[in-house]
């Protein structure tokens, strides 16, 4: 069965909810509204979408450290947290363990060495080797097939380090130096791998069109996604999927 993942963007100036849970009281009461109807909450507080200014470790734990002090022993094994700084990951398991959700798929060494210390689930998101700036720039990737081979190279990586196949969620990185086409191939990715979990998120992304923001295209998206055989969806709206998908 698909399980959503619910997503918590501490940011001020998020693409798909203009900063709205940048606050960290209504953050905090976001992910209590969400968090029965989701397998995890993915929390981020760096913007990804094109033309954000990228954050220092340092800026971005200002973000996150009151949010997760609060959700990781909240929540236990049930928090994500969507950085790829090395130094934000340590941070966090000194509070409790989390998710590691790298949307640069480990192409940092120390993301790496920090994943083969603490020995977290992690989601390797597929990404090219740039920045992610220069990534919406440019589109370097156009077969499923190089996304495929990209991500199993870095599940050797990994498992090489000690991780175990059942500690890795895939994600085929929708969005990220990918052509408009492949994006929406990419909802069936989970196809390609069927031996890994993959999670899909294509929550309100350029892809679906210019009524992306509304629910029916992210349902529809969602609805291939879990026919493919993902095992999770990584959305905004947790309430509308949750009624509509039968999740």
């Amino acid at each position: 069965m698909v399980e959503l993942v619910g997503i918590l963007n501490i940011t001020p100036d998020s693409f798909s909810d203009g900063g709205q849970y940048f606050d960290t009281a209504a953050a905090l009461a976001h992910a209590a509204q969400m968090i029965d109807d989701v397998a995890f909450i993915d929390v981020g507080a760096e913007s990804t979408r094109p033309g954000a200014v990228a954050l220092t470790d340092d800026e971005e734990w200002q973000r996150l450290e009151p949010i997760l002090t609060v959700l990781i022993p909240k929540y236990p094994g049930r928090i994500s947290l969507d950085s790829y700084h090395p130094a934000t990951i340590r941070r966090a398991f000194q509070i409790g363990p989390v998710i590691v959700n790298d949307i640069t798929a480990f192409n940092n060494p120390e993301m790496v060495r920090a994943v083969e210390d603490l020995q977290p689930t992690v989601i390797i998101s597929h990404h090219p080797r740039m920045g992610i700036q220069e990534a919406h720039r440019l589109q370097p990737v156009s077969t499923v097939e190089q996304v495929r081979d990209d991500l199993l190279t870095k599940v050797q990586l990994l498992m090489s380090r000690g991780l175990r196949r059942d500690q890795i969620i895939l994600d085929p990185g929708i969005g990220f130096g990918k052509t408009m086409a492949l994006n929406e191939q990419l909802l069936t990715f989970a196809a390609l791998v069927p031996d890994f979990d993959v999670m899909i998120g294509y929550s309100r992304k350029r892809f679906l069109g210019d009524h992306r923001m509304d629910l029916e295209p992210n349902l529809a998206a969602g609805k291939i996604a879990a026919g493919s055989g993902a095992r999770y969806l990584r959305v905004h709206d947790v309430a509308g999927h949750k009624h509509d998908l039968a999740v």
